[in-house]
C-alpha cells in the first residue's frame, strides 16, 4: 500500500491535505525504529482521544495504526555526510513542501520523532515562518528522543530551547545535559523497557547466528557483506552454523539479496527474515542501531559491527566524543559488546569472535547480567507518559 500524497507532478512532490479536513497530531519520524515508537504513541492517543485526528510523515507501522501517512519518510532514511549531501534536493523539496503544509493545515501538535537531522532543521523552520508556538504561531513542537548532544554538536541545545516546547528523553542521563536551558526536558522512559514491549528477539543456546546489518541502505551495503564473509570464514574453519538475518522492510531485503547473490550463498546458509516476525539467536553481530539494544535486552551474546562512508569517518572522528558506538556500552559506561568498527571489522575477527560463543557457552553469562542492568536503567516506572505530555501541550493550546 502506497503512502498518501506522495505525487510528483510538475509542481514537484505533494502531500495530500489530511482526510477529515483537520489534524490534531503530525509525526514526523524518518526511520524504521522511529516509525515504531510513533505509532505505539499514537496507538494509546487513539485510545484515550478517538476524535482526535492523526496524520504522519512516516511509515509502514503508523499506517498500520491507523493514521494516515501522507509520505513513507522511512524508504528514503539515509546517514552519513556524503549520503545526505548526494539527496540533498529530493529533501529540501520535501522540507519546503512539509512547512507549507504545516502552515495551511496547522495542526495542534508537531511530533518530532528521533531524526534530529531533519526534525531539529524543521522545527527552526516553524519558528522563522511564525508557525509555532515559538515562532508566535499556534503549533505546539514536541522532540521524542534526543540527539547525541552528549557525542557531538552540545551547542544545539540552546537553539533547541528556542525551537521546542518540551523534549521526550529516552535515556535518564540526558536529562543533565539540558540543565543549562530553559529547555522543559523529561525522561520518559525507554519503550523498549516498557511492560507492553514485546522484544522480537530472544536468546536460544540451539537458535541460529544472528545478523543485524541495520536499517538504512547505505550503511547496510557497507556492513552486510562484512557479515557474510564472517559467515564464510567459519565455514572454512569448520564451524557449520545456520545464520538468520532480519530486515526491517523490502528496501533492506533487496539489499540483502543482491549481495548474497554476488558472493553465490546458497539460500540454506542465511535466511532471510522480516524483523517483524522475530527469531531467537545464540550469537549475534550487529550494527550500533536500535536493534542492537533489543539484542542486550535479550542478552544475546555477540559483537558490534559498523562501517561508514570514509569521508563521514574523517569527520566523525573529529567531532564525536564518545568511548562507544554500541547503545549498550553507552548506557552502561562499559564495553559489553566489543566493537568492531570501520578497519577493524575484518571478517577473520567476526568469525572468531562466534566462533568463541559457539564454543564457550558461558560467555552469555556476562550478557544475561547486563541485560537485567539494562533494564533497570531504561526502566520507565517513575518516568513521564510521552501520551500524557502531548495532552497536556494540547490542553495548553486550547486555552
Amino acid at each position: 500500500m502506497r503512502a498518501e500524497g506522495n505525487n510528483k507532478g510538475r509542481h514537484g512532490l505533494h502531500l495530500a491535505p489530511p482526510r477529515e479536513g483537520k489534524v490534531d497530531v503530525l509525526f514526523i519520524a524518518g526511520e524504521h525504529s522511529g516509525d515504531q515508537h510513533a505509532a505505539s504513541i499514537a496507538l494509546e492517543l487513539a485510545a484515550t482521544h478517538p476524535e482526535w485526528k492523526q496524520v504522519a510523515l512516516g511509515g509502514p507501522a503508523l499506517r498500520s495504526a491507523g493514521v494516515q501517512v501522507l509520505h513513507d519518510l522511512t524508504r528514503d532514511s539515509v546517514v552519513g555526510l556524503v549520503e545526505v549531501l548526494r539527496n540533498y534536493p529530493f529533501f529540501r523539496q520535501l522540507f519546503g513542501e512539509l512547512v507549507r503544509w504545516i502552515g495551511t493545515h496547522q495542526p495542534r501538535i508537531v511530533v518530532l520523532v528521533d531524526y534530529p537531522g531533519f526534525n531539529l532543521r524543521l522545527a527552526e523552520a516553524l519558528r522563522r515562518g511564525g508557525i509555532s508556538r515559538k515562532g508566535g504561531g499556534n503549533v505546539a513542537v514536541y522532540q521524542y528522543v534526543s540527539p547525541q548532544i552528549w557525542a557531538w554538536k552540545a551547542g544545539r541545545r540552546f537553539k533547541m530551547a528556542g525551537t521546542l516546547d518540551e523534549l521526550g528523553v529516552i535515556f535518564p542521563f540526558e536529562v543533565a545535559c539540558y540543565a543549562d536551558t530553559v529547555l522543559p526536558v523529561r525522561f520518559v522512559g525507554h519503550p523498549f523497557a516498557s511492560r507492553e514491549y514485546r522484544n522480537p528477539l530472544r536468546y536460544d543456546p540451539e537458535g541460529p547466528i544472528l545478523l543485524l546489518p541495520g536499517s538504512r541502505k547505505q550503511a547496510v551495503a557497507r556492513i552486510f557483506p562484512l557479515m557474510v564473509r564472517a559467515i564464510r570464514q567459519l565455514i572454512d574453519d569448520g564451524v557449520r552454523h545456520r545464520c538468520v538475518c532480519l530486515y526491517p522492510g523490502d528496501g533492506i531485503r533487496y539489499i540483502l539479496e543482491q549481495e548474497l547473490g554476488r558472493q553465490h550463498i546458497p539460500p540454506e546458509m542465511i535466511t532471510l527474515r522480516s524483523v517483524e516476525t522475530g527469531t531467537t539467536a545464540n550469537s549475534v553481530l550487529t550494527s550500533s542501531g536500535t536493534m542492537s539494544l533489543n539484542c542486550a535486552l535479550a542478552g544475546i551474546p555477540g559483537a558490534v559491527v559498523y562501517r561508514a562512508h570514509p569521508l563521514t569517518t574523517w569527520i566523525g572522528k573529529r567531532l564525536v566524543k564518545v568511548d562507544w558506538l554500541g547503545i549498550a556500552n553507552l548506557v552502561l559506561g562499559r564495553e559489553l559488546y566489543p566493537e568492531y568498527l570501520q578497519e577493524a571489522a575484518r571478517p577473520e575477527e567476526l568469525a572468531a569472535r562466534i566462533g568463541a560463543i559457539l564454543a564457550h557457552p558461558e560467555m552469555r553469562e556476562p550478557f544475561a547480567e547486563g541485560a537485567q542492568e539494562l533494564r533497570e536503567c531504561l526502566g520507565a516506572e517513575e518516568a513521564f507518559s510521552v501520551p500524557e505530555r502531548l495532552e497536556r501541550l494540547m490542553e495548553a493550546s486550547s486555552r
